[in-house]
């Protein structure tokens, strides 16, 4: 890569918001952007860098991505899931570790481990199926199981 595209891109690495919305806005013909996401910033901007310099991918190359990403997408594609025909994988929500996963939370100084199953969660030896019914036995009160677990 070009040395003063190279340094350019990362002298913007760690450009303050204002000033990556003031760049975007010049090389994406004055469109605004509402993201202040630094690193979406980021990448959108050094992408238009080095497409400016070098130019865009041939036709060829965006539809081969495409094509790809198609065929290896894990979770879109129900090729790739071996169960996927069956009714129970299309119902486990895809935020879930695998079955077997031990889930841990530090909670008042104390250690919870769960045990993600096939059909719901392992705590204190007993069987319940979600992370909501855990967090209430827990705390005491309603708590949404994803948040309160952090996942």
């Amino acid at each position: 890569m070009n040395e003063p595209i190279l340094s350019q891109i990362i002298a913007l690495k760690n450009a303050p918001i204002s000033e990556l919305k003031q760049k975007y806005s010049e090389l994406f013909a004055g469109k605004k952007t509402s993201s202040d996401n630094r690193t979406y910033l980021w990448q959108r901007i050094s992408y238009r860098i080095q497409e400016l310099e070098y130019g865009e991918l041939p036709q060829e190359a965006r539809d081969k991505v495409k094509e790809l990403a198609q065929e290896y997408d894990p979770i879109n594609n129900k090729a790739l899931r071996p169960n996927a025909a069956k009714k129970q994988c299309l119902s486990r929500d895809q935020r879930l570790p695998i079955p077997g996963t031990i889930i841990t939370k530090e909670y008042k100084g104390i250690t919870i481990e769960i045990k993600v199953l096939e059909k719901g969660f392992e705590y204190k030896s007993k069987v319940y199926k979600s992370l909501t019914a855990i967090a209430k036995e827990i705390t005491g009160c309603h708590w949404n199981g994803y948040l309160f677990f952090k996942m």
